[in-house]
């Protein structure tokens, strides 16, 4: 397992670490994120979606209450939000699984729910909240290929780079 601390000071740096995984990222992956409430799960995964190409038409929300959104882009964008459900039993009986292992992206807010349906192929980032805008993003790849974009990530500062495109 790679991990990695990252700073996230303001909401342009946090934009830009979603950026760089939505324009990183392969069929099939998995990303999950943790955090309490407002640690800025669904910002991240807002600008995961800009680096996929989701339109601008389709403003990502959470999913809290339908659990599921479903964003067209470069790869299709699956944002389920967990909160709602108390266990895995429940991601089984909704039919969710088919969303992990899917053609798009997978981004998971509040994944402890899965349980032992817990993908062993994933990004874990768990924000902590340290102010109204500034968080740390503790970054954790689970598998070989993630473990090789950790280390890209560590290496290559270009992701934290102003976007040229807003």
């Amino acid at each position: 397992m790679a991990s990695l601390t990252i700073s996230l000071p303001d909401l342009p740096s946090t934009q830009a670490l979603g950026r760089y995984l939505g324009e990183t990222a392969h069929p099939g992956e998995v990303i999950t994120l943790a955090g309490t409430l407002g640690a800025g799960k669904t910002t991240l995964t807002q600008a995961i979606g800009h680096g996929l190409q989701v339109p601008e038409s389709c403003y990502i929300t959470s999913p809290t209450f339908s659990l599921l959104h479903e964003y067209p882009g470069r790869l299709p964008l699956f944002h389920l939000d967990l909160y709602r459900l108390s266990d895995e039993t429940e991601v089984e009986d909704l039919g969710l699984l088919e969303y992990l292992y899917g053609t798009g992206l997978t981004v998971i807010e509040w994944p402890d729910r899965l349980g032992s349906l817990m993908p062993e192929e994933r990004l874990h980032i768990e924000l902590i909240l340290l102010s109204e805008t500034a968080r740390l993003a503790e970054i954790t790849g689970h598998g070989k290929a993630w473990q090789e974009k950790i280390a890209v990530l560590q290496a290559n500062q270009e992701w934290q780079r102003p976007s040229s495109n807003g």
